[in-house]
C-alpha cells in the first residue's frame, strides 16, 4: 500500500505541477490532519495549528514546481509545515501559554488536573517526539502513515514513541499520577 500510496502522490504532485487544481486539492485532502497535527506539536493550539497548516498549503502551491524529489512530497510539505508554524509561533504570544488539549477525548479529561499534568508532560518532550505523539494519538495515523509524512522508519517511529511514553509516565509519577494513595 505504501508504493501505491507514494505513486499516487507523485502522480498528484506532477499534475499540480502541471497547473491541475483538482490534484493540488487532494493533496490538501490528504496532508490536511497530519499537518495541523504536526504544526499542533509546535503551536500547542488547535485554531493556531489549522491555520498554519493552510499556510503551509498555501506556501507549498506556491513552492511546488521547486519541488526537487516529487515522490517525497509528504516529507517536504511536513518541513514547509514546521517553518510555517514556527513563523506563526514567533508572531503570536498565544504559542507560549501551553498546549490545547481540546483534541483529547472526553473521557480522558477529568478534574482531578490529569489534563494539566499530561499537558506538562507533552511540553518535556522534545520537538521531534512531541510530534509523532501528536501525528500518531491525537491525529491516530498509522505508522506507515507517519512514515510517509516524516520519511523515517517505522522502527524510528516506534522507538520515538516508546521513549516519549516512557518519558512521559516519568513526568507523570513526578506529579502523583500512578502511585497507589491511601
Amino acid at each position: 500500500m505504501k508504493a501505491v500510496q507514494q505513486e499516487s502522490d507523485l502522480v498528484l504532485v506532477e499534475a499540480a505541477i502541471d497547473g491541475n487544481a483538482e490534484s493540488f486539492t487532494e493533496l490538501c485532502r490528504r496532508y490536511y490532519p497530519a499537518m495541523v497535527a504536526i504544526a499542533h506539536s509546535v503551536l500547542g493550539d488547535r485554531h493556531l495549528s489549522e491555520d498554519a497548516a493552510q499556510q503551509a498549503f498555501a506556501k507549498a502551491a506556491v513552492k511546488l514546481p521547486e519541488l526537487k524529489n516529487k515522490s517525497r512530497f509528504g516529507v517536504w510539505l511536513a518541513t514547509v509545515c514546521r517553518n510555517a508554524a514556527r513563523d506563526v509561533a514567533r508572531t503570536t504570544e498565544r504559542a507560549s501559554m501551553g498546549l490545547d488539549l481540546s483534541a483529547i477525548p472526553a473521557a480522558a479529561k477529568q478534574d482531578n488536573g490529569a489534563s494539566e499534568a499530561v499537558e506538562e508532560a507533552l511540553r518535556e518532550l522534545a520537538a521531534p517526539a512531541r510530534e509523532v505523539v501528536f501525528l500518531r494519538f491525537y491525529d491516530g495515523l498509522s505508522y506507515e502513515q507517519i512514515s510517509a509524512v516524516l520519511g523515517i522508519s517505522e522502527q524510528a517511529i516506534n522507538g520515538r514513541l516508546r521513549r516519549a511514553k516512557r518519558k512521559m509516565a516519568g513526568c507523570l509519577r513526578r506529579q502523583g499520577f500512578g502511585r497507589v494513595r491511601s
